[in-house]
C-alpha cells in the first residue's frame, strides 16, 4: 500500500515543489523549502497527536462503559466510580469525539480542496478513492480506520529519521507481524498441497495431468534429450573409433572371415586347380582376410562416430523418446513419486519455522 502522506502535507501547506504552475525558471529558495519542510513536519505530528488522542479516548470509553469492565468493578467494589462516570464523564467524552470527528471531516474536505487547486491527481474526484480509509473512518463505525492514518503519519515520521516508537517496540512489532503472517501463509501452503495430493490420487486427473504437461513441452523434451545426449556421449562415441573394446572387435571379424573362407569349399577347389600358385594364394588370402576385416571395422567405426552421424542417431533417438506412449503404468508410477517426492519435500521447508531463526528472538 503505498503511502499518501508524502504529498498530503505539502499539498496542505502549499510548498512549491507540489504547485505544478510553479515556473521553472525561477530558482528555489532554500529558506522557503526549509520553512515549508518544519511546517509539514509539525503538521504531521498535531494530526498525529489529535488521532492518537481521538482513538485512545475513544478505546477507553468503549472498555469502560462494557459488561466486562462492569462484572470487573462489581468484583473490585468501584461500581459506584463506574456508575459515576457513566453519568457524568460518557456523554461529555461522546460529544468530544463528535468534535474530533468534526475536526477530521474538515481537514479531509480542505486537504481534498488543496488537491484540487495544486492539481494532485488527474481527475477532481480521486482523492476520495485514494484516501479511502479516511473516508471510512470519518464514520463512527469505521473508526478504527484512523489506526491506519496514524500509521502511514508514523511510517513517515520514520523514514524522516525521527523516532516515533522505542527501537524495541518497532523490532518487536515486525517480530509479530511476521510471525502471524508467516503461520497464516504456512496454514494456506499446507492445506494447498494437501489438496494437490488429493488430485493427484485421482488416477483420471493423474493421466490428464502427465498428458497435459509431456504433450505441451515434447519439443523442449526433446531438445533437452537431445542436448545431454550429445553432450554425454558424443565424446565417448567418438573414443570408441580408437579404444581397446573396437581394436579388439576388429581382431574378430577379421578372424570371422578367415573362418568364412575356410567354409568355402568351392574357393578352395578352385585354387587348387591352379598348379603350385594355388597353395600359395590360398595362404595369403587367409592373411589378407584378417587384415581386410580389421580394416573394414576400423573404417565402420570412424565413419559412425563422425559428429554429423552421431548427431543425427541422437536427435532421432531423442525424438522417439520424448513421443512415447503416455499410456504406460511405469511412467504414471514414475510421475507419482516425483510428484509426492517434490510435494513432500516442499511441506518440509514450509514447516520449518524461520521466525524462530530470527537474531532478535529474545525481546
Amino acid at each position: 500500500m503505498t503511502d499518501p502522506y508524502n504529498t498530503h502535507s505539502k499539498a496542505l501547506l502549499g510548498s512549491p515543489d507540489n504547485n505544478p504552475h510553479h515556473s521553472q525558471g525561477q530558482p528555489n529558495n532554500p529558506l522557503r523549502s526549509k520553512t515549508a519542510t518544519k511546517l509539514a513536519l509539525w503538521y504531521d505530528i498535531v494530526m498525529l497527536l489529535v488521532i492518537v488522542i481521538d482513538l485512545s479516548l475513544i478505546s477507553l470509553d468503549l472498555l469502560l462503559m462494557s459488561q466486562f469492565m462492569a462484572q470487573v468493578a462489581e468484583w473490585l467494589n468501584l461500581s459506584q466510580q463506574l456508575q459515576f462516570y457513566a453519568q457524568n464523564i460518557h456523554h461529555p467524552l461522546r460529544v468530544i469525539g463528535g468534535f474530533f470527528t468534526i475536526f477530521l471531516i474538515a481537514e479531509l474536505v480542505l486537504r481534498w480542496f488543496l488537491s484540487i487547486l495544486g492539481k494532485e491527481y488527474s481527475r477532481w474526484f480521486f482523492f476520495p478513492f485514494a484516501h479511502w480509509y479516511e473516508v471510512l473512518g470519518c464514520f463512527p463505525q469505521f473508526r478504527a480506520l484512523r489506526l491506519l492514518r496514524a500509521f502511514f503519519i508514523g511510517r513517515k515520521l520514520y523514514q524522516l529519521g525521527y523516532q516515533v516508537l522505542p527501537q524495541k517496540w518497532i523490532n518487536s512489532g515486525k517480530f509479530y507481524y511476521d510471525l502471524i503472517f508467516e503461520e497464516l501463509s504456512d496454514r494456506v501452503i499446507l492445506t494447498a498441497t494437501d489438496n494437490l495430493r488429493q488430485q493427484f490420487a485421482d488416477e483420471q486427473a493423474n493421466q490428464r495431468f502427465i498428458d497435459e504437461t509431456f504433450n505441451k513441452n515434447r519439443p523442449q523434451i526433446q531438445a533437452m534429450l537431445s542436448s545431454i545426449l550429445k553432450q554425454e556421449l558424443g565424446p565417448q562415441l567418438k573414443q570408441m573409433a580408437h579404444s581397446q573394446a573396437t581394436h579388439e572387435l576388429s581382431i574378430q571379424v577379421g578372424v570371422a572371415i578367415q573362418e568364412a573362407l575356410n567354409n568355402t569349399p568351392e574357393l578352395r577347389r578352385y585354387l587348387r586347380l591352379i598348379p603350385i600358385a594355388g597353395g600359395l594364394i590360398e595362404d595369403q588370402l587367409h592373411s589378407i582376410s584378417q587384415n581386410i576385416g580389421e580394416n573394414i571395422t576400423q573404417t565402420l567405426f570412424s565413419h559412425l562416430t563422425q559428429s554429423h552421424i552421431t548427431d543425427a542417431l541422437i536427435d532421432e533417438v531423442a525424438k522417439a523418446v520424448a513421443n512415447i506412449d503416455l499410456q504406460n503404468p511405469e511412467l504414471d508410477a514414475l510421475v507419482n513419486s516425483i510428484i509426492n517426492d517434490g510435494l513432500t519435500a516442499f511441506e518440509n521447508q514450509v514447516k520449518v519455522q524461520q521466525w524462530k531463526h530470527q537474531e532478535y528472538l529474545h525481546l
